[in-house]
């Protein structure tokens, strides 16, 4: 995840990601005719060069990760021919120009603020969450953790939502479309990385996922990069069957790198109704995020859901009625 390697000056990061949007775009997007004898996937660096306005020379020691301090005007020319939306022109901005990157100091352990713990309390039959930019998951309310997975039971090092994509087999069996919220976890992370090149917490998860799964691998290597600011999951959970839900994620302006994920369902919906039971069950046990204070076996968690269902009773302990 360095953007030097062993001292050789070569920006490693720079030059996969431009390799891997280079491979992306179609000699047709380009206006180029592909003869059939065509080898390459994608353009050739050349094609990128004439696209761009720039030398071929020049254009293959950047691809190479060769070129320091790479000017606005060529990184522009470069983005436009490599067809990059908004969120990848910026990430191709801070790969080529580290140096411009704030070295804002990541905390080990980021602090959720009262009034974050008290918004997630008066979203109390709304499952949410609040995610750090490794995506650590700092706070979650009671409805998060009867939909997902109480987290808060985890020991710190693990409550993060990409192991948990990545490592746990509870994700494949919650999370319906597994394959497209698991490559957009990688896909923000790939965005943190560019934001904090240096961030030592964030190579050992990268390194810690790619050694463990090869999704994960893969789609690190693809070197795509995604802002999920909103969007639908589809569940699949232990008492109310198949829900639908939408979420949306919210910075918090005064926490750099925290973001507020609230989860909804369409108004007057199954997966709506569902929400509304599921609240009403768990509505006798614990009714305030917790900050260290409560009996976590008093918690109710997917988990313990799943317990339930497997052994035949309500999420009260009653017999489940025939």
């Amino acid at each position: 995840m360095s953007k030097a390697s062993s001292g050789s000056g070569v920006n490693k990061e720079l030059s996969d990601f431009l390799r891997s949007r280079r491979a992306r775009v179609t000699p047709e997007q380009s206006g180029i005719t592909a003869g059939a004898s065509r080898r390459v996937p994608g353009l050739r660096r050349e094609e990128v060069a004439l696209s761009a306005g720039l030398g071929v020379d020049y254009y293959i020691r950047l691809e190479r990760g060769r070129v320091a301090n790479a000017s606005e005007a060529v990184l522009e020319a470069v983005a436009r021919a490599l067809r990059l939306d908004d969120v990848e022109r910026a990430h191709l901005f801070r790969l080529a120009r580290p140096q411009s990157v704030a070295r804002v100091s990541q905390p080990a352990v980021p602090r959720v603020r009262p009034g974050a713990y008290a918004l997630l309390e008066v979203l109390r039959d709304t499952p949410a969450m609040i995610l750090g930019s490794r995506m650590d998951v700092l706070a979650l309310n009671r409805m998060a953790r009867a939909v997902f997975v109480d987290f808060e039971a985890m020991p710190a090092r693990e409550r993060n939502l990409a192991r948990f994509m990545f490592r746990d087999p509870a994700a494949r069996e919650i999370i319906l479309d597994w394959d497209q919220a698991a490559q957009m976890i990688v896909t923000g992370l790939h965005l943190h990385a560019g934001r904090h090149p240096n961030d030592p917490q964030l190579a050992e998860l990268i390194n810690q996922l790619s050694a463990a799964d090869e999704d994960f691998r893969q789609w690190w290597a693809a070197q795509d990069v995604e802002e999920f600011s909103h969007g639908t999951k589809h569940l699949r959970h232990p008492l109310l069957g198949e829900v639908t839900l939408n979420y949306e994620a919210l910075l918090f302006p005064g926490d750099p790198g925290q973001w507020l994920i609230v989860f909804t369902a369409q108004p007057g919906s199954p997966s709506s109704e569902a929400l509304r039971i599921l609240a009403d069950r768990i509505g006798d046990l614990d009714t305030s995020v917790r900050t260290g204070s409560a009996n976590p076996s008093e918690q109710l968690s997917y988990r313990q859901l799943q317990v339930h269902r497997e052994k035949g009773v309500t999420s009260e302990g009653q017999p489940r009625p025939e």
